[in-house]
């Protein structure tokens, strides 16, 4: 049995003669330098091989009975790459000269050897080895990379022919690796692909490099931005010539291919988020100072119908749509902010598919559950009725639950699904489907391991936008309506809804070609328990004008704005509901009035306002008088940033909503 010695960091060196004195001799000549190991036979020195493929050198008598040494290196070459040296007499010069021809040995030596001649050999037939393993090495390498990278790469000699191609380039090609060999880049390509290599030309004769960006067509008909960059390898990049070091190369070029479409869509949606950011910025600006307006206004046309109602009814009608159109200009307002910033989310863990199959029910049979009623506008509803051709392809499978808001979800693919209707022709198609997808353009999930992106696909085979209409369908107030048919808020508020949701809106969609718009939601893992945030009650809707009963006297309430007009309509509202009212313009004058009048029994804050706002009036108010009741109302404010539980009025409010929360507040 042949025993392995423990090979160290040496090249390894196999030594093959049917003589033990030999192999002995040899041994020693070479142990010093080498990790020897040594067979008497061919047929043992083949089983060596296989045992230990990493030898360096193979020194093998050639003659031997039962295998002859050319005939050894012969198999020995299927098994090693090692360099070989023949040891022979002079009377086996021709079968010596045989194996040099056929490359099956790298030197021969007569015996007796010379030691220092051999050793010579030995090391550089080692070298050799190394150099070859080294250089297939590099190939592999080379070749992986080539094969694996994220965009085509091809390599052409001096006549413009492939000489290397990976599979990337031949896809864009539109061909395969073998068919691009050998074959010039103009005897592969038309239409624009072309016309960009025919203008490349003269920039690279001129200055070896030229970079184009084009809008190409895949296979599939969609279009695709592509990075072309050809260089000429014959100029370094330091203005040297490389021909004279390497004149077979010295006109080769390089020609590099990118798909930059996702990366061309993520600068679109970072600029389309900046912009969007930018818009909610200059919504919440405006909204405070224009809430207010409405309050105002609101609150004055319904005190003056009070101390005053009209006589005739013509003027009595135009109050009535004045008083309609500030109460509009409030429902607009908000939807503006709820775009830049949703405040009344009630999230929770959400299975979509179950959610859509609920959805799928009632757009069947064109009835809207109660809890979507209140959310949806007149247009929507009328188009419930025209939705039960909507096709739905939910996975059997379950998906990964989502964190978000239910309600909020089913409206937005309600209101999808009747954009699409709108956008269809008489025999159009809308499916609604829902996947599992690991990536979203080249960013991963966060959190446990696991999690994935739920993303829920609205698609049409309707007229479809083009690029520029697709840059503006986030913007508040734009639509591809006809006028007066849509306000143009609802894929804003889809969009800032998602947004809050840590997810995205993808749109995708050609003229003539239909439209798809994905919902990306942040998948949550089995494991997650996400902390319920804290869930503000909407806005209550205005509701059919109930006049109150006057209350006994003796409730003293203290009205806090920095709006006079604002203050004025408030205290308006109480004075006229039986209550006795204080007003303060400011938070530091509100603490004044809560020290000198002990009898406040409710204080209604507004909540920004100039040097101290609502929220720090109320905590000290909370610090001198702990179980003073606080209302706060608001235009516009993070409602984040309140204390938990507290309640709050939304401006532009009615008489009515006020002294509501009023009442329950003062009979807590």
């Amino acid at each position: 049995m042949i025993t392995l010695p423990e090979l160290r960091n040496k090249p390894v060196v196999l030594v093959v003669d049917d003589e033990p004195e030999i192999l002995v001799a040899l041994t020693d000549l070479l142990e010093e330098t080498y990790t020897v190991l040594s067979a008497s036979s061919g047929e043992q020195g083949l089983k060596l091989l296989e045992q230990q493929p990493d030898v360096a050198v193979i020194i093998s008598d050639q003659r031997m009975p039962n295998m002859t040494g050319d005939a050894f290196l012969a198999q020995a070459r299927q098994l090693s790459s090692a360099g070989a040296v023949l040891l022979t007499g002079y009377a086996d010069i021709s079968a010596v000269e045989a194996a040099l021809n056929r490359g099956q040995i790298s030197f021969f030596a007569y015996k007796p050897w010379d030691g220092e001649t051999l050793l010579s050999m030995v090391a550089q037939a080692a070298r050799r080895y190394e150099l070859e393993k080294e250089l297939a090495c590099e190939q592999r390498l080379l070749r992986g990379l080539l094969d694996n990278l994220p965009f085509g790469l091809a390599f052409k000699d001096e006549k413009g022919r492939f000489i290397r191609v990976n599979a990337q380039m031949a896809q864009q090609l539109g061909t395969s690796v073998q068919d691009c060999l050998g074959q010039t880049e103009e005897e592969l390509v038309e239409g624009e692909r072309l016309a960009s290599l025919q203008d490349a030309k003269p920039v690279l004769a001129s200055g070896g490099r030229d970079q184009q960006v084009l809008k190409l067509s895949d296979a599939k008909g969609y279009a695709r931005w592509h990075d072309l960059t050809r260089i000429k390898l014959g100029n370094g990049s330091d203005g040297s010539v490389t021909s004279r070091a390497m004149p077979d190369v010295a006109d080769y070029s390089i020609l590099i291919d990118r798909d930059v479409t996702d990366l061309l869509n993520l600068e679109q949606r970072l600029r389309q988020a900046q912009k969007m950011q930018a818009i909610g910025t200059l919504a919440g600006g405006i909204a405070h100072d224009f809430n207010n307006l409405l309050t105002a206004i609101m609150g004055s046309l319904e005190l003056v119908q009070d101390i005053e109602p009209p006589k005739e009814a013509g003027v009595s009608r135009l109050f009535n749509n004045a008083l309609e159109a500030a109460r509009r200009g409030g429902v607009l307002t908000q939807k503006l902010l709820d775009f830049s910033r949703p405040r009344h989310l009630s999230c929770q863990q959400v299975d979509v598919v179950s959610l859509l199959k609920d959805l799928e029910g009632f757009m069947m049979h064109g009835k809207v559950p109660s809890d979507l009623q209140d959310a949806l506008g007149a247009d929507s509803l009328e188009a419930a009725g025209r939705m039960s051709g909507v096709q739905f392809n939910l996975p059997e499978d379950p998906l990964p639950v989502v964190w978000t808001d239910a309600i909020q979800l089913e409206l937005a693919v309600f209101n999808l699904c009747v954009n699409a209707q709108d956008a269809q022709p008489d025999d159009g198609v809308i499916s609604v489907s829902v996947r599992k997808s690991a990536r979203l353009l080249g960013r991963t999930s966060s959190g446990a391991p696991g999690e994935a992106w739920v993303v829920v696909q609205v698609m049409d085979t309707g007229v479809g936008m083009t690029e520029e209409m697709q840059a503006r369908i986030f913007d508040p107030f734009f639509t591809t309506k006809d006028m007066g048919q849509g306000t143009g808020m609802g894929l804003s508020m889809i969009y800032g809804f998602i947004n809050h949701c840590g997810g995205e809106v993808r749109v995708d969609s050609v003229p003539g070609g239909g439209t798809s718009i994905e919902l990306w939601l942040p998948a949550m893992a089995a494991t997650n328990q996400p902390v319920p945030e804290k869930i503000v009650a909407a806005p209550k809707p205005v509701e059919p004008r109930v006049v109150l009963p006057v209350l006994e006297p003796g409730n003293t309430i203290l009205v806090v704005d920095d709006e006079p007009g604002v203050r004025a309509v408030t205290a308006g509202f109480l004075r006229r509901a039986g209550y006795k009212v204080l007003e303060a313009a400011s938070g530091m004058e509100a603490l004044q009035k809560v020290d000198d009048s002990p009898e406040i029994a409710l204080v209604v804050m507004d909540v920004m306002m100039p040097g101290m706002n609502g929220n720090e009036a109320a905590r000290h108010i909370q610090v001198k008088k702990p179980h003073l009741p606080v209302l706060f109302v608001t235009g516009y404010t993070d409602l984040g940033l309140l204390p938990a539980g507290v309640t709050v009025l939304h401006k532009p409010y009615t008489r009515d909503a006020l002294l509501a929360d009023v009442r329950a507040m003062l009979a807590a």
